[in-house]
């Protein structure tokens, strides 16, 4: 680490520290002005269309009008979120327990952003580190730091509109590995939103952290789905914004007496081409080259890119308007790269005839990669449903919903929306909770004496005693 690195950290630190002290003593009316002034300028149509523009062109990956899609709903979700959410002095009392909550800030947060998502991430963390009376720097992925720049660059705009310091919100000029690290070391929190390598630096920081985990999202389409439904959901997922998305399902599995109508549906109604066993092996020699070390890895060039480029990489001709690519899966999974996280619009289909088969299956897919991210499925069944939740190491299971869109929050569901998504300790993170405002602040338990109210030894153990003397 450089002076140099060290002394533009130490200088954004202080504007950043300076400006929370600003806001410290704010009101909950006066924060949620904040939060509504900076909202507008990463929600309005004209702003975002820019975001999006900018995004695609510094990265080359997704496509405008879904990114367009994805600012609407996540700052508008975030917001609906923020609405009714209390965050500042008294925020809960206890009568009967002599108990109350004060929200306090956490300080100044740095957050890391994806390349895959340069724009919305910081517009949707920083709407809710904001609502807590905290700073925000955020660190940039290099190859999208201009689009992230410019989303900074609004949102500095609607906080001079409130008369909120400018400084709140700040950003890494020219991100590295270096400062952000530094930047890592010298905040109150760190929350990271990208890959593995990037998590792990966080939590090793020394700066309490918020990082998620790797995605490799799989379905269930179990034998009384709604096919149609269910293939328009799932095609959805995996088209929207070329699956930049680590919700985005990477594979399916679907009931034997299904199969054949399920990919009936994907490719004759949903923009889906099954690729021939040819296709597959061209496919994979395309979407897992060797790198610079000679270790074969996922290609960059396919990464959150169209199926039309992917294909046409690959040397295949897809059918016109064909959105996702399906692939069938072969045995031993372990040994299929095809049952890794694709991040691009290729979708693996795996068939099963017993439930436990379709479990088993679920389990080592997730394995592979995202164990603790999340999975989804497709059915009416309350007994399906039931043994997912009690037996599943995830954080999250979506029933009868598009994974990409629903694992973060969305107006059809009840989760919070965020675009950062907790995996705990089965991803290697501190919390299975999506982040959202309620992880940046800190609260205050103050306790009041009552009554005494110590039970008994009787009311304890009577009832153990009874079983266990027998």
């Amino acid at each position: 680490m450089s002076s140099a690195d060290q002394t533009v950290i130490a200088s954004l630190m202080e504007r950043a520290r300076a400006a929370q002290e600003k806001i410290a003593a704010y009101t909950q009316e006066e924060i949620d002005d904040l939060c509504l002034s900076v909202g507008w300028e990463v929600y309005n149509d004209e702003n975002i269309g820019k975001l999006a523009e900018c995004a695609v062109q510094a990265t080359g990956m997704g496509n405008v009008a879904d990114k367009i899609t994805k600012h609407k709903v996540k700052v508008l979700g975030v917001l609906k979120d923020l609405q009714q959410a209390r965050t500042v002095g008294l925020i809960e009392r206890d009568e009967i327990r002599g108990l109350s909550k004060y929200a306090k800030p956490v300080g100044v947060v740095g957050a890391l952003l994806p390349v895959t998502n340069p724009t919305a991430t910081p517009a949707s963390n920083g709407l809710s580190i904001l609502k807590g009376r905290n700073a925000v720097i955020f660190a940039p992925h290099p190859r999208a730091a201009r689009a992230s720049a410019l989303a900074v660059e609004f949102m500095r705009r609607g906080l001079r509109r409130v008369g909120a310091p400018e400084d709140l919100v700040q950003i890494v000029d020219e991100p590295s590995l270096e400062q952000t690290g530094e930047l890592m070391k010298q905040v109150d929190l760190v929350v990271a939103t990208g890959g593995g390598a990037m998590v792990k630096a966080a939590y090793s920081s020394g700066t309490p952290a918020f990082g998620v985990g790797p995605g490799n999202s799989v379905q269930i389409v179990a034998e009384d789905a709604d096919l149609a439904d269910a293939a328009a959901k799932i095609a959805l997922s995996k088209a929207f914004d070329h699956a930049t998305s680590c919700s985005s399902e990477n594979s399916i599995i679907v009931e034997d007496s299904v199969y054949d109508k399920m990919l009936s549906e994907l490719v004759n109604h949903q923009g889906c081409y099954l690729a021939t066993s040819r296709e597959r092996s061209q496919l994979e020699s395309w979407l897992w080259r060797p790198n610079k070390k000679g270790v074969v890895s996922l290609n960059p060039e396919i990464i959150a890119r169209s199926a039309e480029t992917i294909a046409a990489g690959a040397g295949i001709t897809l059918p016109e308007g064909t959105r996702v690519i399906l692939v069938e899966g072969q045995h031993p999974l372990e040994q299929d790269p095809f049952s890794q996280e694709k991040l691009c619009p290729v979708l693996t289909v795996y068939r099963y005839t017993r439930w436990e088969e379709a479990v088993d299956l679920l389990v080592r897919l997730t394995d592979q990669a995202g164990t603790g991210h999340s999975c989804g499925i497709h059915t009416f069944r309350e007994d399906y449903i039931h043994h997912l939740g009690e037996t599943i190491r995830t954080s999250r299971i979506m029933v009868r919903q598009a994974q990409a869109p629903g694992n973060g929050g969305n107006f059809f569901n009840a989760m919070p929306s965020t675009v950062t998504l907790g995996c705990g300790t089965w991803g290697g993170n501190i919390t299975t909770e999506n982040i959202y405002w309620k992880h940046f602040i800190n609260v205050t338990w103050v306790s009041e004496p009552i009554p005494p109210d110590r039970p008994g030894d009787e009311e304890i153990w009577g009832s153990f005693w009874t079983r266990y003397r027998k």
